[in-house]
């Protein structure tokens, strides 16, 4: 009964969530009450078909079970989306409702599967929930993988638009339209910083304090070197000392670092070297070495 039952609320919840993709859908005062948070700007009316769009439509439905119900806890899910490169006012929702979705595929892919190897029995009942599991973590574990190369680049591209940074500031540019350079000239080389660069000079142009852009620039990147750059503008913005001189110091700083990782890794090289040279390399070796004398041993003992 237990195992039925689980097979049954995997199925019940596939089908919910179908058919609240095509049947859910916001009042119009809650379109109007999101009107006026966005300042009474009119949502735009796009003509989406097909998979994605029924999904985004569903979307609001699907997240409504996983939603944050502090600030705090949506502050969180907000950082952790953009340290991957989804800063969208939607990521949230459409991150929660891909967790609905791929949860309830892998419950129902779970119970088929238990189902059909082993019937109606405990391992079926395994099967359905380590499908669901895997199905409501794989989103996770893909933005903390693709937050974890985000990082990883805007780290190695820093110290060159650091320094391309300072050169537009000796030159007599305005950090913001330093910035503005920078995103223009390293765009293809270092697209993730030259990005968040942009954000923050359209953020800048459009009037909001410098100290929030700065900051926000740190939050998002989730970089530690970032941070300290951005608290560096900061201060220098505030206490009206030299912006050049802090840019080139951290430049330093980030480059310094870097040949410091570099040196790191080649120390760990000979370590990481033993495991190949034991498992692929030394067999090798001593085949060739001790093969022609085995095969001279074989051929004496078998003459006797």
């Amino acid at each position: 009964m237990m195992i039925s039952g689980a097979i049954f609320l995997g199925i019940s919840a596939t089908a919910w969530a179908v058919l609240s993709m095509f049947t859910e859908k916001d009042s119009r005062a809650s379109e109007r009450l999101q009107e006026l948070k966005d300042g009474g700007r009119k949502p735009a009316q796009e003509n989406k078909g097909g998979m994605g769009g029924a999904i985004s439509a569903a979307a609001p439905a699907l997240s409504k079970a996983l939603a944050p119900k502090t600030e705090l806890e949506q502050s969180e899910l907000k950082v952790r989306l953009a340290n991957a490169g989804y800063s969208n006012p939607t990521a949230p929702t459409l991150f929660l409702a891909s967790k609905t979705i791929f949860l309830c595929v892998g419950l129902f892919f779970g119970g088929i599967v238990g189902v059909w190897r082993s019937g109606l029995t405990l391992t079926a009942a395994q099967a359905l929930f380590m499908g669901g599991g895997l199905g409501f973590y794989l989103p996770e574990i893909f933005v903390r993988l693709k937050a974890s190369g985000r990082k990883g680049r805007i780290f190695l591209s820093m110290p060159d638009a650091l320094d391309l940074l300072v050169v537009c500031v000796e030159a007599g540019l305005g950090l913001d339209a330093a910035m503005r350079r920078v995103a223009e000239e390293l765009s293809e080389s270092a697209p993730d910083i030259c990005a968040e660069f942009a954000a923050a000079n359209m953020q800048l142009q459009m009037g909001r304090p410098r100290r929030e852009v700065l900051h926000e620039l740190g939050v998002r990147t989730g970089v530690d070197d970032v941070k300290a750059l951005s608290t560096i503008l900061i201060q220098a913005d505030r206490f009206g000392s030299s912006v050049a001189q802090a840019l080139r110091v951290q430049s330093e700083s980030m480059r310094t670092k870097r040949s410091q990782l570099a040196e790191e890794k080649a120390a760990q090289t000979a370590v990481k070297m033993i495991f190949p040279l034991v498992l692929f390399i030394f067999p090798g070796i001593f085949v060739v070495l001790v093969g022609p004398a085995a095969i001279l041993m074989i051929r004496n003992l078998l003459n006797t």
